[in-house]
């Protein structure tokens, strides 16, 4: 009883509206509104306009390009100095270990790594719209980079010429020719990047879906892990790339398990161990930690000293980083005859690498209130990159882990990533040498934990049973194809395939028939709700897509199914009725012709005992046929609809082409005539002008069949059928 007072009392309090106003349909409404006079433009004045410059203008753009500019003179030392240090610090000693461990997997000795930590880091600052991410290597992109320069340069080709005697020379030589390709694959992805971010071509970002972007990095997630089990196993073998890279891998190791240096698998399975504790503990204890403890610097220093004071390289032959050159190196142009040769994977490389950077600055904008620009960041990318290249440095993109940190230990602005890439620069001009001994199993553990976050992108599957089988089929497609074929052809396999799963959800919508919700003007699904109902003579029609070739037949298909009137075959009902009527007349005829023959014959006999039959008797039922009129023929013989008038719900529709202006066309012929009225509600104007310059309209199609509503036309329809019946 409470409750239902209480529920009363809710009902009184629901604000209402009450309005009056003229049943609108479109040529009603566009009679009472007056269009604002615009004056097109000439492609002449767009460029006039567009070259035009005045002070302002080239100011904003100055900005737009370099906006360390509009951050920097106003930067609030007091308050944000001291949390920009503890940020760039505490990621400036994850940068470094990354650094050396990523450039492993882009095939390029581990110095190269550090270049790529400093210069595109720096250059970041001055560029990028994004106060918390941290540029540098990743492992998604080193593993591509490192896939083309193993495909370019594969093991086979350098070991011609070389014997086991210059073992030396024969790495030396292929790192060196490795390094080239990875050069000139940052230098033609940062062009690409640029060219973009300069045509404003930002959105192709969205083509890289969170579902594809999250089975895409699970899978080179597996490559990543596949190929740092022969450093953490101390195992020699080739490297490989391309389709079924990863079942080589795994089949070369399994091959050459008998050859696992123990000495290397026992501090590489320590190094886990311990990086695993280290971020179990940052995890638990986040907010009682001022700062999250470093624990690869800790493990890289351990590993460093262990290998150093033991000489694991000399005793128990451990693989070492070996030669890390101090300072920097001259700038040199990179390889441009090899662009032909990857200028395809630059483009997976540039886009992919963009794809990560701009959605995790999206993330964090949105937490802390500010925005960026995504063709800012495209610019911004094309820069490290390509100008990186010319200083050594391979690919790089957003680190996930690294901005995680840089953004929960205080960092405010850019100038974090700034400090953290000077920390690397004093590295490389100063104390790069001491970590020369660093055992490459170290690296290869630490590889391997920081992919413990894309492995838990398994959960997705069950996520995505729940919520979408498409999402989910786009993320299992986005896996296999980039596993098995690889992160280059597995990309665009994966997009392609995004791409047609687009295509079939507006090939095959949804459809619905609409009532009302009782005394008001919104109108739901008859058969998702109770209270719905429908208007008697009236069926309202609509589907959740646009209309144009692909889906135009399987629309006029649903309409027929859903409303159960099929116009054709009401038609070919009432054709068919005609005929029997037809042939029911002509035998009434002949037998009506052979009883009056019948009568006279008897008449002769007959009429001496005065016995004359009544005529009726003879043909009652041929008379009741003959009596009949033109309407009690209609009613009684030929197929009728049980509707009088149909409303298309325009509401979803975003365009229309030929084919689906042509398909309404007919739909709306085909039900006038067997009595059926067809009106469209809520056509949007950008509907209602590819209408018009498609030609729909004209004396029998009409603008007063569109209504600014469903509830007009519901109305119109009403006063129509009352006056028919009238």
């Amino acid at each position: 009883m409470e409750h239902a007072q209480e529920h009363e009392a809710c009902l009184e309090q629901t604000q209402r509206y009450c309005m009056e106003r003229p049943i609108y349909n479109q040529e009603l409404l566009q009679g009472q509104l007056h269009r604002r006079e615009r004056t097109p433009q000439t492609l002449r004045q767009k460029i006039a306009h567009s070259c035009r410059c005045s002070s302002k203008k080239a100011k904003s753009h100055l900005y737009s390009f370099l906006p360390i500019l509009k951050w920097l003179p106003h930067y609030p030392v007091k308050e944000y100095l001291l949390g920009d240090i503890i940020s760039g610090i505490s990621t400036g000693v994850m940068q470094l270990p990354q650094g050396l461990a990523y450039a492993l997997l882009a095939a390029v000795p581990p110095v190269y790594g550090l270049y790529s930590s400093f210069y595109p880091v720096f250059l970041y600052t001055f560029f990028g719209t994004s106060k918390h991410i941290s540029i540098g290597t990743f492992a998604v992109i080193s593993m591509m980079v490192g896939g083309v320069a193993v495909r370019q340069v594969p093991d086979e080709m350098i070991s011609v010429g070389y014997n086991s005697t210059n073992v030396t020379e024969y790495y030396h030589a292929r790192d060196t020719k490795r390094v080239q390709v990875a050069v000139t694959l940052a230098f033609l992805s940062g062009i690409i990047q640029l060219c973009l971010g300069l045509l404003r071509f930002g959105f192709v970002a969205i083509y890289l879906t969170e579902p594809l972007v999250r089975g895409f990095t699970t899978a080179a997630a597996v490559h990543v892990f596949t190929s740092q089990l022969k450093y953490l196993l101390g195992i020699k073998t080739n490297r490989y790339s391309g389709p079924l890279s990863v079942v080589y891998s795994i089949a070369a190791v399994l091959s050459k398990i008998t050859t696992t240096n123990i000495a290397a698998l026992i501090v590489g399975l320590t190094c886990i161990v311990l990086l695993l504790i280290g971020k179990e503990i940052n995890l638990r204890f986040k907010k009682k930690l001022p700062v999250p403890i470093p624990m690869e610097i800790i493990v890289v220093i351990i590993g460093t000293g262990v290998s150093a004071g033991m000489n694991l390289s000399e005793s128990y032959r451990v693989d070492v980083v070996g030669n890390i050159p101090q300072g920097l190196r001259a700038p040199a142009v990179p390889e441009i005859q090899l662009i032909p040769a990857i200028f395809v994977d630059a483009i997976a490389i540039a886009i992919v690498g963009f794809s990560m950077a701009v959605s995790m600055a999206k993330i964090f904008a949105l937490k802390h209130g500010y925005t960026i620009d995504g063709n800012q960041e495209l610019i911004a990318l094309g820069i490290c990159n390509s100008v990186g290249s010319f200083f050594q440095s391979f690919s790089i993109t957003c680190s996930m882990s690294r901005s995680l940190v840089q953004e929960s230990t205080g960092g405010k602005t850019q100038i974090a990533g700034a400090l953290s890439s000077i920390m690397v620069l004093l590295v490389i001009v100063a104390i790069g040498y001491l970590f020369e001994p660093l055992p490459q199993t170290v690296l290869a553990a630490i590889v391997m934990v920081n992919l413990k976050g894309m492995f838990k992108q398994f959960g997705d599957i069950a996520h995505f049973w729940r919520t979408s089988k498409i999402e989910l089929a786009i993320w299992v497609v986005a896996f296999v194809a980039s596993l098995f074929l690889g992160l280059d052809y597995g990309l665009l396999t994966a997009v392609a395939f995004a791409m047609i799963t687009i295509i079939y959800r507006t090939q095959s919508p949804q459809y619905r028939i609409l009532g009302q919700i009782p005394d008001t003007d919104i109108y739901c699904d008859v058969e998702e709700y109770q209270e719905v109902k429908e208007y008697p003579g009236i069926k309202i029609f609509q589907a959740n897509a646009s209309l144009y070739f692909a889906n135009s037949e399987s629309y006029t298909s649903a309409l027929k199914k859903k409303t159960g009137v099929d116009p054709c075959a009401v038609l070919a009902a009432r054709r068919k009725a005609q005929k029997r009527h037809a042939r029911e007349i002509k035998a009434a005829n002949e037998h009506r012709k052979k009883a009056t023959n019948d009568v006279e014959a008897s008449v002769k006999h007959e009429i001496a005992n005065d016995e004359l039959p009544v005529n009726g008797k003879f043909a009652s039922a041929d008379a009741s046929v003959q009596d009949m009129s033109p309407d009690e023929h209609e009613h009684f013989v030929e197929p009728k609809t049980n509707i009088h008038s149909l409303i298309l719900d325009f509401t979803p529709v975003n365009f229309v082409d030929s084919v689906g202006a042509k398909t309404l066309k007919s739909i709306i012929k085909e039900y006038k005539e067997v009595g059926v009225h067809v009106c469209i509600a809520s056509c949007s104007d950008p509907v209602m002008n590819e209408l018009t310059r498609l030609n729909f309209f004209d004396n029998t199609v009409t603008r007063e069949l569109l209504f600014h509503s469903i509830h007009d036309a519901v109305l119109a329809c009403q006063l129509k059928d009352r006056s028919a019946s009238q």
